[in-house]
């Protein structure tokens, strides 16, 4: 068998390292790239450099869970690869130590930058837990490891709790709103995930299907370049951030900082609408008419300011809302929309 990091015991329990899946390390290479591009777009939302909210838009939360879905189910796999054949307790604990303490310094570092959102169980420390916890699955009857694995992903869907909204048990997964955290990966549903990974690796390795997959080869410099991002995806995960708003911030002040002001407004503004009562279309189109109102009559001083003055909200009310809410078919549902501050 061919594997990444999968081994053969010998006679005298010691172990022979075989080659890595180089399917399995590309296809890790994708997601971490994946999650670079992800956070790309995350940050340019965060510092209001464009105008979708990235964390609550339905196609970029989907492409989020797909990452997430494929990194605990990638520890799955890599946890029959490795230890199926025998559990290696030093190289298991040599890694669970590495990760663990990369969640460690994930959760301080984000004490520090968010405060109120610090990650207190993202996906390393699910990564960690799991890892251990699938060990007790790698001798488990398969029909048995198959069927947790739906309890797993089902049970969120069929129990929730209010408890499970509180920090302290958050981590477990039935809560019907999460807490304020920038990154929490939940016992339920995704332990299930890793149980799949689990399984179908295990049921790979049983019909032979592993040899095949093994046999594939990086031809190319895009497959070369999925296995490398993914033999040093903890790497990258550590360090892509700091990066990407080390070089964002600067920009987000200086050159885009009309930019960020204009999607502030304008995503700030729908929101309000909506909040009042006014439909989404009626919203975009009144927000996108008063934007136009600001930069045509140079309002953006009074608009920002958090006292204006009687002449800068006359201003505005003359300028923007007056102008606005006479060019725009009127919402029947509407109440009478305002302007972000």
């Amino acid at each position: 068998m061919n594997g990444a990091g999968a081994l053969t015991a010998t006679s005298e329990g010691a172990a022979t390292s075989r080659p890595r899946y180089g399917l399995v390390d590309a296809v890790r290479g994708a997601a971490i790239i994946g999650v670079v591009v992800y956070h790309f777009f995350w940050d340019l939302s965060f510092l209001w450099l464009i105008p979708v909210d990235v964390s609550t838009h339905p196609i970029w939360v989907a492409f989020a869970r797909t990452l997430l879905g494929s990194f605990v189910f990638l520890v799955g796999v890599g946890l029959v690869l490795a230890h199926g054949r025998g559990i290696r307790w030093p190289a298991f604990w040599r890694r669970f130590a590495v990760i663990g303490g990369a969640a460690l310094l994930v959760t301080a570092g984000t004490l520090i930058a968010f405060p109120q959102t610090f990650v207190y169980f993202g996906v390393l420390h699910a990564i960690a837990l799991f890892s251990l916890a699938g060990l007790a699955f790698l001798r488990t009857p398969l029909w048995l490891v198959f069927a947790l694995s739906a309890a797993f992903v089902a049970g969120p869907l069929i129990y929730t709790n209010p408890m499970f909204s509180e920090r302290v048990w958050s981590w477990i997964g039935f809560w019907p709103v999460p807490p304020p955290t920038n990154d929490l990966v939940p016992v339920f549903p995704w332990f299930g995930v890793t149980l799949a990974g689990i399984g179908l690796t295990r049921l790979a390795l049983s019909r032979g299907w592993a040899e095949r997959i093994g046999r594939w080869r990086a031809n190319g410099r895009l497959s070369r370049l999925l296995i490398g991002a993914g033999r040093w995806s903890l790497v990258i995960y550590l360090v892509h951030q700091p990066v990407l708003l080390a070089m964002l911030y600067p920009t987000a002040n200086t050159v885009f900082s009309r930019t960020a002001s204009t999607n502030s407004f304008t995503r700030t503004c729908e929101i309000g609408c909506v909040n009042a009562g006014s439909s989404e279309p009626y919203c975009t189109a009144y927000c996108g008419c008063a934007l136009a109102q600001v930069e045509a009559n140079d309002l953006w001083a009074a608009v920002e300011s958090p006292d204006p003055t009687p002449e800068q909200t006359q201003a505005i009310t003359d300028e923007v809302i007056l102008a606005c809410t006479g060019d725009i078919p009127r919402d029947p549902e509407a109440l009478s929309p305002s302007l972000p501050r």
